[in-house]
Parts: structure tokens; C-alpha cells; sequence
């Protein structure tokens, strides 16, 4: 059976090869944190572990905000031979309670602030607990947090579960995910070669550590390739984001398409090369990314821009737009060591142009849910993963995506793809945001309710009056929505995609 080391990949060798004093993050309480200081902080860790009599194998609920004390966190986790499940204090108590219960964590990791600190350490009284506030100590005071002393890391058999990560929850309770690995490792050599980070790279990403999309980007990525992490503590706005822009010089943004909106917005263009000159890569994934919103990423920011997909069954990013464009229209070709096929209800291929369901076969699927077999044998099915979304193929090997399969609108007895409507709404000035949710009319017949949210400073009106004509222009009359509605902005989930189960509750209100 083959193995990996983890904290190799990770930390370990760039000390061996003499750059221990690199930095590997900065934080936003702690400043600059060496690798060297990481690695003696994850081995502390996995030493206080070890003190509280958690058993190798074990998983670990990490509760926190983005810190390098979470890194930490991780790493001491992998370190003690320990599974690390990163979750959002963001989360309800109940969710994270569920969380919990569900992955049958016997560690407890929290790092929230103020209220939401006392309760859960309320929540978890009595439970195998370490503290974040602790571990930062440890870094800024370069002692150990505790007394435990870690073993020496030992390599993982690839096959061992090494990694959970919870779904959204967006339709549910949320899901545990559980991965390889092997899958840990593989996903340097998939997604990690497209993105191509250096050793002299900075790199900014907005989703957080729970979030797979962030926790790739803010910890696998950039410490395999021997980079600095900056990282993002509490509420992240546009303002936050260009302030750290301006503060850090990045050299590579990560986010989602919402936020590169809004960060353009809130920069004029003839300031475009003083706050955005030191960025030379864009990565954006999470939702959908109109090809005019790349354009304009492009144009304006001044760097390429990698357009990717990814789920959480796959671990990370699967297929992927070359940086410099061509691709716009679609979500690109599968990442090395990936299969991407388009397939019918049966599970057969389609041919190029037809509709089907997205299927993903590599190294980096999924082991399956937590508990989960029903759910489990219906997504992890013919060698892969069915992603739940609905995506046509072109003859060059690109993909496009239409919508999930489980939003698709039946209007009047024509299936409607949400993403034909907010293709044609996101390309009108002043549309900062859309997402499109069936409800039913007053009929009791299904409908189309398009919301928007502007841009600062757009006329509503004007907008109104736009998005009428450009309805009624770009789409057949079957496809145009029953209601237009306006919101100050789309409600999201903690992972930052739409929350189209809070959009689809708006609708049903009078």
C-alpha cells in the first residue's frame, strides 16, 4: 500500500531545504509565522493531543475563524495521525451540535469571538477541548501550548481517511465528506499544477478554511509550493479585502465572483494599477462566473484569471479555464488526473452538445458520506462522482455549466435552466448580483422570480427598465420570469455561494 507524509508535503521539507525562516503566513493578530514556527506549533499540538489521551485515528472538530493558529490546528491534527474537520463558527449551535454527533469528534478545537466563544464552550463542557486563544499564545510566545510532547510524524497509508469537510447544508443538515489521503496528496498534482503558486507568491483567498475552495487555496496550495498565506480574520467585505490588497501587494487572488463585483466596483478604473498591480493571478470558483464578469476581471485587475469547479465530493477544484482566456463561456477541462464525462439518467455518456449530468472520476473523489448510504449511492456512482450539476460538452473538451439538476424550472411544461435567465440579468449595467428561484403564482403554476441586487449608486428604475428589454430581447417568451425583485443584496450561505433555499422562501411571500 503506498504511503504519503503529510507534514512532508506540508511544512517539513522546506525546513530541510534551509527556508524554515520563510514566512508561511500572515496573520492579522500574530503578524509573519515562519514555517519553522508552524511546524513546532503543529507539533505542539499534536503533543497536547497526545496529553488528552486522543487516539491516532481519531477526528477532530476545529470551530474557527481563519488564523494561523487553525492552520496549526490541522497540521498538529495530521501530525498525531488525527482527521481535521474545519467548520465555521458561522454555523447555528445546532449545526455545529450536529456536526459534532455526526463525525463522532473526540476533540473539540474552538476559536470564535465574544459571545459565540462562551457558547460553545457551553455547548461542549465536559468534552476533550484545546482552545485557539491557546495555541496563538504558543506561536507569539514560541513555547508549546501545553506540556505533551508530539512523536515524530509518521506517513499515512494513502488509502487512510485523513480529511472530512461538511457540505453547505443548503438543502439539509449538513453532510460529512469524507477524504483519502492519498486525495490530499493527489490534489497537488491536479488543481496545484494548473494554479502553478511559487515560493515568492503571496496569496489572498476571501472563502475561508472551512470552505474546501479555501482551504485548498489558504493551506494546501501555497505550503506545498513554499508560499505566504495572508489571511482574513472576522467579516470580510470588499473594504477589508482592498485593504489587505494594499497592505500586502498579493500576488494571487482567490474568490468568488460576487466579491471580484464588488471589489471592482468599489475601485474607480483610473486606480485600477496602483490597487491591483501587484496581482498576477485570479483564481475564481464557488458559483457561476458570467463570461462578461471575466472580461471585465481581467481587463481591469490586469492579470489572468483560472475560472475553475470544484465540489466538495471532489475534494477541490476539477476542471478549470486556462489564465489567459478563450475559454470564457465555459468552467474549461478537466485538471490533470481528472475524467470529466457528461452523462445520461442511465449513466451513458452523451455526445458533444447534449445536456446531462456531470460526472467526475479521479484521485481526488470522495470515500463517501459520514453515515449517509442512501445519499452515498446516489452520488458516488460508475467509478465517480455525479456533482448534481446539469453541463453540456463542446468538441474542443470544454464544459459548460447550465445549473444543478434539482433547479431546473419547469415552465409551462419547457425545462429552464436558471443560468440562461442570469446570464442575460448579469450583463445589464448596474446588476450587481441575480439568481434566479422557481416559486408557484397564484395559480398554483410554477414560475421563474428573477431577484437583483445593484451596484451602489444604480438607479433602480433604470435597472428595472434594462433587464424588461434585454428579457424580452435575448430570450423566448417561455423562458422570461414571472417577477422581478429587487434586494439590497443575495443572501448567502457560510460558504458564500447564493442561498437559494432562503431566495426560494422569499418567493412564496406575497
Amino acid at each position: 500500500m503506498s504511503r504519503t507524509d503529510l507534514l512532508e508535503l506540508f511544512a517539513h521539507r522546506h525546513l530541510a531545504a534551509g527556508r524554515g525562516a520563510a514566512a508561511a503566513y500572515a496573520d492579522p493578530d500574530l503578524g509573519e509565522v515562519s514555517y519553522q514556527r508552524l511546524f513546532d506549533a503543529a507539533g505542539a499540538y499534536a503533543g497536547q493531543l497526545r496529553a488528552l489521551g486522543i487516539a491516532r485515528g481519531e477526528r477532530g472538530l476545529i470551530v474557527a475563524d481563519d488564523s494561523v493558529a487553525t492552520a496549526a490546528a490541522v497540521l498538529g491534527l495530521w501530525w498525531h495521525r488525527c482527521v481535521p474537520i474545519v467548520v465555521s463558527p458561522m454555523l447555528t449551535d445546532r449545526e455545529i451540535e450536529h456536526i459534532a454527533g455526526d463525525s463522532a469528534a473526540a476533540v473539540i478545537h474552538l476559536d470564535a469571538a465574544g459571545r459565540k466563544q462562551a457558547a460553545l464552550d457551553a455547548l461542549f463542557d465536559g468534552r476533550p477541548r484545546i482552545a485557539g486563544e491557546g495555541v496563538r499564545h504558543g506561536i507569539a510566545s514560541g513555547a508549546p501550548a501545553g506540556d505533551g510532547r508530539p512523536e515524530p510524524p509518521a506517513p499515512w497509508d494513502a488509502a487512510d481517511e485523513a480529511l472530512v469537510e461538511y457540505t453547505s447544508g443548503s438543502t439539509g443538515m449538513p453532510k460529512g465528506v469524507r477524504h483519502a489521503a492519498g486525495a490530499v496528496e493527489a490534489v497537488l498534482d491536479g488543481f496545484g499544477r494548473v494554479v502553478g503558486l511559487r515560493p515568492d507568491d503571496r496569496v489572498l483567498t476571501t472563502p475561508r478554511l472551512s470552505f474546501g475552495y479555501g482551504l485548498g487555496c489558504s493551506l494546501l496550495f501555497p505550503l506545498a509550493a513554499g508560499a505566504r498565506t495572508i489571511l482574513l480574520r472576522g467579516a470580510i467585505d470588499a473594504q477589508v479585502v482592498l485593504a489587505a490588497v494594499e497592505r500586502h501587494r498579493p500576488t494571487v487572488l482567490c474568490s468568488v465572483p460576487r466579491m471580484y463585483v464588488r471589489l471592482l466596483d468599489a475601485v474607480g478604473p483610473e486606480r485600477d494599477g496602483d490597487v491591483f498591480g501587484s496581482i498576477r493571478l485570479c483564481v475564481t470558483a464557488g458559483e457561476r462566473c458570467p463570461a462578461e464578469l471575466g472580461a471585465r476581471i481581467r481587463r481591469r485587475i490586469g492579470a489572468g484569471l483560472i475560472n475553475g469547479l470544484g465540489s466538495t465530493e471532489v475534494l477541490h477544484i476539477v476542471t478549470a479555464t486556462p489564465p489567459d482566456g478563450g475559454m470564457d463561456d465555459s468552467i474549461g477541462v478537466p485538471v490533470p488526473g481528472v475524467v470529466a464525462t457528461v452523462r445520461d439518467e442511465r449513466g451513458a455518456a452523451v455526445p458533444d452538445g447534449e445536456v446531462g449530468r456531470l460526472h467526475i472520476a479521479g484521485p481526488t473523489t470522495s470515500m463517501g458520506y459520514i453515515g449517509r448510504p442512501e445519499a452515498g449511492a446516489r452520488t458516488f456512482r460508475d467509478g465517480g462522482v455525479y456533482t448534481g450539476d446539469l453541463a453540456r460538452r463542446a468538441p474542443d473538451g470544454s464544459l459548460s455549466l447550465l445549473c444543478r439538476a434539482d433547479d431546473v424550472l419547469n415552465l409551462g411544461g419547457y425545462k429552464v435552466a436558471p443560468g440562461e435567465i442570469e446570464a442575460v440579468a448579469a450583463g445589464i449595467e448596474g446588476v450587481a448580483e441575480c439568481a434566479v428561484v422557481g416559486t408557484v403564482d397564484a395559480h398554483g403554476l410554477e414560475e421563474a422570480v428573477l431577484y437583483v441586487a445593484c451596484a451602489p449608486g444604480a438607479d433602480h428604475t433604470a435597472v428595472r427598465r434594462s433587464l424588461v428589454g434585454a428579457l424580452r430581447t435575448d430570450l423566448s417568451p417561455f423562458k422570461r420570469p414571472g417577477r422581478i425583485e429587487f434586494l439590497d443584496r443575495l443572501p448567502v450561505t457560510s460558504t458564500g455561494k447564493v442561498a437559494r433555499n432562503r431566495l426560494r422562501e422569499l418567493a412564496l411571500r406575497p
